[in-house]
């Protein structure tokens, strides 16, 4: 699986539905599951950003195809970000040449 973090910063009709923000993280956690993906932590946040999870999915069309329609309900703008863990990272920066 591969790990992402998606930043979210709420749109006008986020907003005015922000009492329903965590029954659609709910909503989203599972359109997740169902396409093999899994959201390891979701925290609403103070700050630049209003809300970052961090996605696990076993390829980068479906973690796109997730933050795709997630953006398209109009509640929210995503940022995704590839992220690696340490052993990951080791094996880029083994691949990197002086």
């Amino acid at each position: 699986m591969t790990r992402y973090i998606v930043l979210l910063n709420f749109l006008e009709q986020g907003f005015g539905n922000v009492a329903d923000s965590p029954s659609r993280a709910e909503q989203f956690r599972s359109a997740a599951a169902e396409l093999g993906a899994k959201v390891e932590w979701a925290y609403w946040t103070l700050g630049p950003y209003d809300g970052a999870f961090v996605l696990s999915a076993p390829d980068d069309a479906t973690a796109a195809a997730l933050t795709l329609k997630l953006g398209r309900d109009g509640n929210v703008r995503t940022t995704m970000l590839r992220a690696f863990d340490a052993d990951e990272f080791h094996e880029v920066l083994g691949k990197v040449t002086s």
